[in-house]
Parts: C-alpha cells; structure tokens; sequence
C-alpha cells in the first residue's frame, strides 16, 4: 500500500509540474477517439470522415475548451446525417438544441461527460461512467450523462437503420423525419438506460456521502448492482434486449474504476478512525474523523566517489591527502572550484600585509614595557653614564 501512495504522490508532483501539457494531450487523445468513432459509425459523408478532418479537429479542440469540442462532435453529427436525409438532419438538430437547453441552465462546464458517456456505451462499458460521476461529481451530472445516452442512441438508430430514413421529395421527407423522431422517442431500451444511468449516478453519490467505513466501495458496488437490476427488470418487463454479458463485464470494470479513483482521490486508513463529541453556545458536535495516509516520497541522495589512483605519487600530485580515493567535502569543492584557494591564498596575504606592521609595533610596545618593569632597559642605564 505504501509503495501505491508513493506512485500516487509522484503522479501529483507530476501532474502539478505539467498540468498544462498533460491536459492538452488528453484532450487530443478524447477528440481522436470521439471523432473517430463518429465517422466510423455514421460516416455517410467521405470528406469529413477521413482521417485528416479526424486529426485536424482534435488537433484544434485540443487547445480550446471542452465545450468547443462537444458542439464540433455535434456538428459533425449533423453533417453526415445532413448526407443521409436532410429531414433526419433537422429533428437531430431540434434534440441538440433542447439538449444544450438542459445542459446550459442545470450543468454547465461539464460537456466533457456528454462525449464521455456517448464514447463508454459505445465501447461496451455503459457504467463505468456513471460510477465514476457518482464518487467525484454531482447529482447535477445526470443531465449531461442522459444527454449523451440520448446522444449514443440516436446515432445507434440512424447507424442500424439508415436506409429506411432515405426519402425524396417534399412527402418523403416528412414522413422520414415523422418516423425517425417516432422511433426516436419510442425506444424502450434507450430509456431503461438512461434511468439505469440517473439511479446509479444518484445512488452512488447519496451512498458516497454517508458517515461509514469504506463508503467509496460501498457506492462503488451498490450503484453497479441497482443499475444491472434496472437493466434486467427493463428486459423482462418491458421486452428490451440489453445485453447482461456487456453488463457483468461493465460492472466489473466500475467497480475497479472506483477503486481506483478511492486510491487517487481519498485514501483514508479507516484503522485510526476517531469519533469526537464537542459543544459550543449554539449546537452540540459529534464528528466522525478518519485520518489520511501520509507517505513521504523518498528524496535520492548522491554520493560522489573518484576512481582510485594507480600510485601515491599521482595521488600526491593531485592534491589527494589519502590513497582510498575518498575525499572530504573541503577538498572536492576546492577540486571543483580550482580558483577558490587561489582566492583563499590572496585573502590571507592581503589581511597578513595589512596587519604585519601592527602586529610587529605592538611586540616592540609589548617588549619595551617588559624590560622597564625588569631593570633591563638598557637607554635608561646609559643616561646617568652620559651626566657624569
């Protein structure tokens, strides 16, 4: 556990160091992914789905906000069902518009949940989504998340059954969009998902929320297990076809989806759990703390060994004071910096000519008075000599 804490604390120094870069490069890699899967399933027009418009709009969208991103998937939506059927095209539009309606007014700055969720039920995996948005988002995440269930069938729809929409003439027309807009609403399995995906989103977060040991996989698991409930009263109830091997293998990538994310986003030691009971002027407390993990990220030290000389006379001539090949701090930094004892040397000779002087007048001072006091003080003999 400590060694995935460590990964874990180094993915955030990581991550703080390139934000940046790294959210570009997500980017680039959702819009490749988005855009390749819509020209793959719908690409009625040979222009947009080449591999050239794919690269060149995640290129673009990379380096603008998600939302740029989720209105050029939608308009390339729009192009390629505008190649199909121009009637198909205009009832896809009117969804679109009231989708971003919802979007706007209840949940706005999470499109990326929109293509996320479109891309999950396309590669199987409808609940990973929806377990993922429980533990770290809102309840207000089930718009954009029904928005791009809605999004996934409609484009499943016009993908299964493209020829039936094709109609020519003013008559035609009408009766293709009266019939892709009937076919559109009346879709069992469509919405047997969509309220699978609301009622894991709710629950998981509702249950995420409670005051217990190990709640993340407690969500984690109960979301996946009301949604697979969900999915198979739909099937029995109302004769829709979900598939339960696509809900078994989808379930169990939720569920180690969130276990991923509890590791990532919380990390708690539930063992040293403490209950604290408190009170003020006003309310009465009892609060619940469970502590984090906390691991320090080993910090490498460098140790710096020379090679060991061949003679002690090449040791001695390279201002080595051993023959182990080890030197002391002092000495590797004066090796380092060779001009550092030269400017050591002239230090010393420049503060030795500048005190000799007072040095050698206080020793004249110091040597006089000595002789005065002991009698020896020879000028104060000879005067007396010199009067007589």
């Amino acid at each position: 556990m400590s060694t995935i804490l460590v990964w874990r604390k180094q993915l955030q120094n990581l991550y703080a160091k390139f934000s940046v870069y790294i959210i570009i490069v997500l980017k680039l890699i959702a819009g490749f992914l988005v855009f390749s899967l819509i020209n793959s399933n719908i690409g009625f027009m040979e222009k947009a789905a080449s591999v050239m418009c794919t690269a060149g709009l995640s290129v673009v969208c990379a380096f603008l906000p998600m939302i740029v991103m989720t209105l050029a998937a939608s308009a390339l939506v729009l192009i390629h069902l505008f190649e199909l059927s121009i009637a198909v095209a205009v009832v896809t539009g009117v969804y679109f518009v009231l989708m971003y309606i919802f979007y706007f007014r209840f949940s706005s700055g999470t499109s990326w949940l929109i293509l996320m969720t479109a891309v999950s039920f396309t590669l199987k995996v409808p609940l990973v989504v929806p377990v993922a948005v429980g533990l770290l988002g809102t309840p207000a995440c089930i718009v954009p998340a029904a928005c791009g269930t809605f999004c996934y069938y409609i484009i499943r729809l016009v993908m299964n059954s493209s020829s039936m929409f094709k109609a020519d003439g003013l008559e035609g027309m009408i009766a293709s969009a009266v019939a892709f807009a009937k076919k559109t609403m009346t879709n069992k399995e469509m919405w047997v998902m969509v309220a699978a995906v609301v009622i894991c989103i709710l629950l998981v977060y509702g249950v995420r929320r409670c005051s217990v040991d190990h709640a993340w996989k407690i969500a984690s698991v109960s979301g996946v297990i009301a949604a697979v409930l969900v999915c198979t009263a739909g099937n029995i109830a109302l004769d829709v076809h979900i598939s339960y091997t696509t809900l078994a293998i989808s379930g169990v990538l939720a569920i180690v989806t969130g276990l991923v994310l509890e590791i990532l986003f919380l990390s708690v030691d539930y063992t040293r759990t403490e209950r604290l009971e408190f009170e003020d002027d006003e309310y009465h407390y009892y609060v619940k703390a469970v502590p984090k993990f906390a691991v320090t990220v080993p910090e490498k030290s460098v140790q710096h060994i020379n090679e060991r000389q061949s003679s002690t006379g090449e040791n001695t001539e390279n201002g080595w004071g051993n023959d182990s090949g080890w030197r002391d701090d002092d000495e590797q930094e004066e090796i380092n910096d060779p001009h550092s004892s030269d400017d050591d040397e002239d230090m010393d000779t420049g503060w030795s000519e500048s005190n000799k002087k007072e040095i050698e007048a206080d020793t004249i001072l110091l040597t006089r008075s000595l002789n005065k006091e002991l009698g020896l003080d020879v000028s104060e003999r000879n005067k007396p000599a010199e009067k007589e």
